[in-house]
Formats: C-alpha cells, sequence, structure tokens
C-alpha cells in the first residue's frame, strides 16, 4: 500500500533545514569577519612633557648628585583644527 521510510514531506523539511544552517554559517562568517579585518586605531602621538619638582619655598629640588628632580608625563598631541578669525565687537 504505501512506502517505507520517511514521508516526503520530512525529505523536504529536512533540505530546508539545511540550507537555513547553511544560510545561518555564511551570514555568521560574514559579520564575524568584519572584527578581524577592520584594522587597529592609530596611535595617538605623544609628548613627554618634564616639569622640575619645587619644594614648599619654591626652590627646585635636586638629588645627591646635584641634578634637579623633575616629574615626567606622557601626554597626547592633539592636531589643531584651522579655522577663520572671529570678527571683533564694535
Amino acid at each position: 500500500m504505501g512506502r517505507k521510510g520517511r514521508a516526503p514531506t520530512s525529505n523536504i523539511m529536512a533540505r530546508k533545514i539545511i540550507k537555513m544552517k547553511h544560510l545561518l554559517i555564511a551570514l555568521s562568517l560574514v559579520l564575524g569577519s568584519q572584527f578581524v579585518i577592520a584594522d587597529e586605531p592609530a596611535k595617538k602621538e605623544t609628548a613627554k612633557v618634564c616639569v622640575d619638582v619645587k619644594d614648599k619655598e619654591g626652590k627646585p629640588v635636586k638629588d645627591a648628585k646635584g641634578n634637579v628632580k623633575q616629574n615626567c608625563k606622557e601626554v597626547k598631541q592633539h592636531k589643531k583644527l584651522e579655522g577663520h578669525e572671529v570678527p571683533v565687537k564694535k
């Protein structure tokens, strides 16, 4: 009377599920590759700024060798943007 095995509709559903899996894998590869390809942000230019250490009286502090002590920091340098002059109010 009937065929042995699965019904024809289950075979169609299995094919659709496989196609959906392939689509999901392709989509995840496309979206995931954007993060891999993205370049690292450009390193910002920094400048080393040193300031002499002064005591309470305002005199420079010296170490054992007689050199003036300094506090040094790395500071980011920002690009200056060109603009137009501000008109003077009359």
